[in-house]
């Protein structure tokens, strides 16, 4: 069974078409990054799978659920990590968790999970004293204490300095990979998108305009490599898809004649603004 199973997906406000005809499936553990411009539909298609909108048409299964129908016992396996959050700040950290867990028919030990979010060092220090990465793993640890089969992630990273960013990624890829946790990401950051996501959707206007890994995706659309060198002082570019066999043919041909070789790789980015153009 499919964590996701959408088709035919259509949401309609008014006289206004927002969604058409989105379909995509997603299976337990892969991680399926959300992506496109303001106002695609990201938002939209979201809330009508975890049960807070209804959709126009168009079939929709979350772990074989309609959310439409969804009762409490199928509520009590998503979990949510919205991008702004509710202030507990007076909560010490293993005191919120352990309360919210009490909600929870097999909820996580409060000190595993935070041992598995990285905050046993701040276990007993109230939440208004943490730094802006540490809160956002008790985001995550607030949207997983109740062990979910699916978590949605809506801009986990914003405003995270690199080394948060890095520690915050290998928990994701530990969520799907060790606990099987399907995760449904949203995110501006392309680079973000290309290192977590197994699969992406792009949607732009209501539409889904690409989907596949970010590699077929980059491949398929972007396409080719830029390579840049120069032979004799003289500066020259080329567009390849097989970029190393291209330079291998340079260095055969022109051998240390060869310098200041350069090969920008296609990215997912390139694919990206390729279908939806500069409106990020």
């Amino acid at each position: 069974m499919e964590t996701i199973d959408v088709r035919g997906l259509r949401m309609r406000y008014g006289a206004t078409d927002v969604l058409h005809d989105v379909s995509f499936t997603t299976g337990s553990g892969e991680v399926l990054a959300l992506l496109g411009p303001n106002g695609a539909g990201k938002t939209t298609t979201i809330e009508i799978l975890e049960g807070f909108r209804i959709r126009s048409a168009g079939t929709v299964a979350v772990l074989g659920v309609d959310p439409a129908r969804g009762d409490e016992v199928w509520r009590a396996k998503l979990g949510v990590v919205l991008q702004s959050w509710r202030d507990h700040g007076k909560w010490r950290v293993r005191e919120l968790l352990a309360h919210l867990g009490r909600y929870y028919a097999d909820p996580w030990d409060a000190d595993e999970l935070i041992e598995l979010v990285g905050l046993s060092d701040r276990a007993d220090h109230k939440i208004k004293t943490l730094s802006g990465g540490q809160r956002r793993r008790l985001d995550v640890a607030i949207g997983i204490v109740g062990r979910p089969e699916l978590l949605f992630l809506d801009e986990p990273t914003t405003g995270f300095d690199p080394v948060a960013r890095h520690a915050f990624h290998a928990l994701v890829r530990r969520l799907a990979t060790e606990l099987h946790t399907t995760i449904l990401l949203t995110t501006h950051d392309l680079d973000e998108a290309s290192k977590l996501a197994d699969r992406i959707l792009i949607l732009a206007d209501g539409r889904v305009l690409a989907s596949g890994t970010p590699d077929e995706l980059t491949r398929q659309i972007a396409g080719r490599d830029e390579v840049r060198w120069r032979v004799g002082g003289t500066p020259y570019v080329e567009l390849t898809g097989e970029s190393t066999a291209f330079a291998r043919e340079l260095f055969t041909r022109y051998g240390e004649a060869v310098s200041d070789l350069e090969v920008r790789r296609a990215r997912l980015e390139d694919a990206y603004l390729a279908l939806v153009g500069g409106d990020r």
